[in-house]
C-alpha cells in the first residue's frame, strides 16, 4: 500500500469535512499539528492493515510440528530414577533431560503388564475400553492410535522394541504396527542352548543401534520415534561392566545399563541438532515388586511398587525447564498430551486428558499460595485381569482418589496414602463407609469407561505360549478349575505365583531338574493350576523321561480340553515315545484349534508318515508350505514325496527352494540332483550331485 493511499485512507476515516477544518484552523499551531500527525500515522497503519486484510490473502504461520521421541523403559520403579529422588545414581542421562523438562512425580500405570500398558499409552484409553487386557489380544482398528494419527498428519514413524512381548507378528502384540513405517521386532522362539538376547528379547544397545541407523536416514519432515527397552525386566542380567558393578543388585544394573544406552541416543540427537527442538517423552509401562505385599515382579497386585512409574516430558525449546508436577497423573493421559503438543486434534473417543494445562502459567485467581496452578484432581484407576485369565482367580481393580488407595478384591482394602504411603495398614474394616463409597465410585467409573463391544479373542499358539513362559508369564487359561474360579483372592495365592514364575524361567534356561522340583512344590500346594501340569510334562519331556511326562500332560489335556497347546505337547511326547497311533488324534485336535500354525501341520504330517498315511502326509505338508513358504523341512520332504510319487516336475520347485533355504544340506542337493536327472537336465543334475559329494566329504572325519 503506498503512502499516498494510506494518507487517503486515513483522511477518509476521519471524513473530508473534519480534515479540512483541522488543517485550515490549526496549521499554524506546530505542536498541535505534530500531535495530529502522530495520531494520523497510527490510524494510517491501522487502516493500511485493514486494507491489506481486505485485499490480500491471509497468511497463517503455523509452528513446525516437532519431532517426537517416545521412550518406554520396561519394568522401572519410580524410586530408582534420580529425577524422582533416588540417591542411587542410576539414571544420570535421564536426570539431565529432566532438568530441561517437566517431571511428574506421581504418575501411575493403568495395568501392570507390558502389552496392556503400552496399549493404554498409545490409545489414550483404559484397558476395559481398548480390550487389550491379555497377551495376544489384538489392538483393533476402531481404536484411536497415536502412531497412526501422527502418520496421517505427515509424520514418519518408526518403532524399535526390545521384546517379543511387543512383537505384532510373532509375539503378543497384534495390531501394534498400525501406522508405523518401520516396526523393528522379529523375535523367535528360544531353543535349548540358544541365547535369549538373540531370540525372545534383545539388549538395549542393539535396540538403540537399530534406531540410530533409521534416524540417520531421516531428512526433512517431522518424525515419531518409539524406543522400547526391555532390560529391567526379569531375569535381571545386565551386561558388563554393569554386571560386576551391580552384582548385589542386578535389577539396578539393568536400569543403569538402560540409562547408559539412552545416553547414546540422546547424544546423537544433540550431535545432529535434533535434541533442542524435539518433544521427548520418557516413561515406564509399570514398576516391579521385590516382596512388598508378598509379590515378586508384577502383574498381580496394584500397589505403588508396580504402578507408580517415572514420567517426564522435554518440550521443544526446553521450556518450561525444571518444572515438577506433584498432582497424580496417568499413563492414559500421555497420548492426548503428545497430540496437543504436536498440534493434532485429540479424538473424543480418547479417555485420557492432556497434561499441558498443568504446567501453563496460572491464570489470575487460580493460583495456590505457592504460586502453582490449581488443577482438578484426576482419580487414578487401574486393573489387572491376569490372576483371572492365567489362574482362574479373581481380577483386581484399584482407585486412587484424594488421600485414599482403594483396592477391589474378594477382600477389599483401603489405605490412607498420606499417612501410610507404603500401604501397610488396611483401614477397610475400621472405615467401612469410605470403603463402600469408593467401591461404588470404582464400579461406576469402570462401567462408564468400559467398551460396549466384546473384545477379540487373544491369539495364542504354542510358539507364543513358549515365548511368554520364557519371560515368566502364563498364557490365558480356558479351563475352569472348580467352584472357586473367579472368587479366590490372589492375596492368598501370591507365593504360588512367585515360585511358579521361577520354575518357568528355569525351564527357559534348560535347568529342567531344578524346574521339576519347584513345579512339584507348586502342585503339592495348589493342584488346581493347569499350567503346572503342562510345564512339568514339558520338563520331563526335555529330559526324555516320557513315563513321567505323559501322565502330567494327560492331566493338562483334561484340565485344558479346549486348549491347542496341551494337545500339541501331549502329541509331541507320544510321538517321541514312539506311540504314533496315540499321537495322531492329539495333533489333529491341536490343528483343529489352531489351523493356521504351520508347524502343527508339519507335526501332523510327521505322525501320518509313520502310520503310512501317504495321502494325508502330503496334504498336511502342502498346507504347511502354503502357510510357511520358507519352511526347509516341509519343502524338502514334500519334494521327496512328490519324486517318489513319480512327479519330478511338481517336486522341482520344492527341492530348489530347500536348497536355497539350506545350501549346506547334503540331502537337499541329492534330492534335487535326482529331480533334475528325472527331468533330463543332466548338467544341473551333475552339478547338484557334485555339491552333495563335496558337502558329504566335508562332514566325514
Amino acid at each position: 500500500m503506498s503512502l499516498q493511499a494510506g494518507c487517503q485512507a486515513g483522511l477518509t476515516f476521519f471524513g473530508e469535512g473534519f480534515s479540512r477544518t483541522i488543517v485550515s484552523a490549526y496549521v499554524l499551531n506546530s505542536a498541535f499539528f505534530m500531535m495530529i500527525l502522530r495520531q494520523l500515522a497510527w490510524i494510517i497503519l491501522l487502516a493500511g492493515s485493514a486494507v491489506a486484510a481486505t485485499f490480500s490473502p491471509q497468511k497463517v504461520t503455523r509452528a513446525p510440528r516437532p519431532n517426537i521421541i517416545l521412550i518406554t523403559v520396561d519394568t522401572t520403579r519410580a524410586d530408582r530414577v534420580g529425577f524422582l529422588g533416588s540417591p542411587r545414581g542410576l539414571t544420570p542421562n535421564l536426570d539431565a533431560v529432566a532438568k530441561q523438562g517437566v517431571v511428574f512425580t506421581r504418575a501411575y500405570s493403568q495395568v501392570p503388564l507390558t502389552t496392556a500398558s503400552h496399549a493404554t499409552i498409545f490409545t489414550g484409553t483404559y484397558p476395559q475400553f481398548n480390550r487389550v487386557n491379555d497377551f495376544g489380544a489384538p489392538l483393533t482398528k476402531d481404536l484411536p492410535y497415536l502412531p497412526s494419527m501422527l502418520h496421517e498428519h505427515g509424520y514418519k514413524t518408526a518403532a524399535f522394541v526390545g521384546s517379543v512381548i511387543l512383537d505384532p507378528v510373532r509375539g503378543a502384540a497384534p495390531g501394534f504396527d498400525r501406522g508405523f513405517d518401520v516396526y523393528d521386532a522379529g523375535f523367535t522362539t528360544r531353543l535349548p542352548g540358544t541365547d535369549r538376547y538373540k531370540t525372545e528379547e534383545r539388549r538395549g544397545g542393539e535396540v538403540i543401534d537399530h534406531a540410530l541407523t533409521w534416524l540417520s536416514k531421516q531428512h526433512g519432515g517431522p518424525f515419531f520415534l518409539w524406543v522400547h527397552l526391555y532390560d529391567p525386566h526379569s531375569p535381571y542380567d545386565p551386561p558388563e561392566p554393569f554386571k560386576a558393578r551391580y552384582a548385589s543388585d542386578p535389577y539396578d544394573g539393568e536400569i543403569a545399563y538402560a540409562d547408559s544406552v539412552l545416553g547414546k541416543l540422546l547424544n546423537q540427537l544433540r550431535a545432529r541438532g535434533l535434541y533442542d527442538g524435539a518433544l521427548i517423552a520418557m516413561m515406564s509401562d509399570h514398576g516391579e515388586a521385590f516382596g512388598e505385599h508378598g509379590e515378586r515382579e508384577h502383574g498381580i497386585f496394584l500397589y505403588d511398587e508396580t504402578l507408580h512409574v517415572p514420567l517426564l516430558l522435554k518440550l521443544p525449546g526446553g521450556h518450561p525447564a525444571g518444572k515438577r508436577i506433584e498432582e497424580r497423573v496417568r499413563l492414559v493421559d500421555v497420548a492426548p498430551t503428545i497430540l496437543q503438543l504436536a498440534g493434532v486434534s485429540t479424538p473424543q473417543i480418547m479417555q485420557g486428558e492432556s497434561l499441558v494445562a498443568m504446567w501453563k502459567p496460572a491464570q489470575p485467581g487460580k493460583s495456590t499460595a505457592g504460586g502453582s496452578q490449581t488443577v482438578a484432581e484426576r482419580p487414578v484407576y487401574a486393573e489387572t485381569d491376569y490372576p483371572e485369565r492365567a489362574f482362574g482367580w479373581s481380577p483386581i481393580r484399584s482407585l486412587r482418589t484424594g488421600k485414599y488407595l482403594f483396592i477391589q478384591a474378594p477382600r477389599k482394602e483401603l489405605y490412607d496414602q498420606l499417612a501410610d504411603p507404603s500401604a501397610e495398614h488396611d483401614l477397610s474394616s475400621t472405615a467401612s463407609a469410605v470403603t463402600e463409597t469408593l467401591s461404588g465410585r470404582l464400579d461406576e467409573f469402570r462401567q462408564k469407561t468400559a467398551s460396549s463391544t466384546e473384545g477379540s479373542k487373544p491369539r495364542v499358539d504354542p510358539e507364543l505360549v513358549e515365548k511368554l513362559a520364557a519371560l515368566g508369564y502364563v498364557a490365558s487359561s480356558d479351563s475352569k478349575t472348580g467352584a472357586s474360579t473367579g472368587t479366590v483372592d490372589p492375596k492368598d495365592k501370591i507365593e504360588i505365583i512367585n515360585i511358579l514364575r521361577a520354575a518357568l524361567l528355569q525351564v527357559d534356561d534348560a535347568r529342567y531338574a531344578e524346574a521339576i522340583s519347584v513345579l512339584q512344590q507348586v502342585q503339592a500346594k495348589e493342584p488346581g493350576i493347569p499350567i503346572t501340569y503342562l510345564a512339568l510334562g514339558n520338563a520331563f519331556s526335555w529330559l526324555k523321561d516320557y513315563d513321567k511326562a505323559l501322565p502330567q500332560l494327560r492331566i493338562a489335556v483334561e484340565l485344558f480340553p479346549h486348549s491347542m497347546m496341551t494337545h500339541y505337547q501331549l502329541g509331541l511326547a507320544l510321538f517321541h515315545a514312539g506311540d504314533f497311533q496315540a499321537a495322531a488324534p492329539q495333533f489333529e485336535a491341536a490343528v483343529a484349534r489352531s489351523p493356521r500354525w504351520a508347524d502343527l501341520h508339519f507335526s501332523l504330517a510327521s505322525v501320518y508318515a509313520r502310520l503310512d498315511r501317504e495321502a494325508d502326509t502330503r496334504k498336511e505338508l502342502e498346507i504347511a508350505v502354503q502357510l510357511k513358504p520358507d519352511d526347509f523341512r516341509a519343502n524338502l520332504i514334500l519334494g521327496r514325496m512328490l519324486m517318489t510319487a513319480g512327479k519330478p516336475a511338481a517336486a522341482l520347485p520344492r527341492l530348489e527352494k530347500a536348497v536355497k533355504l539350506q545350501p549346506g544340506s547334503v540331502d537337499a542337493h541329492l534330492f534335487l540332483a535326482d529331480a533334475y536327472s528325472k527331468l533330463g537336465q543332466t548338467e544341473k543334475a551333475s552339478r547338484e550331485q557334485m555339491e552333495a559329494d563335496r558337502l558329504g566329504a566335508a562332514e566325514r572325519p
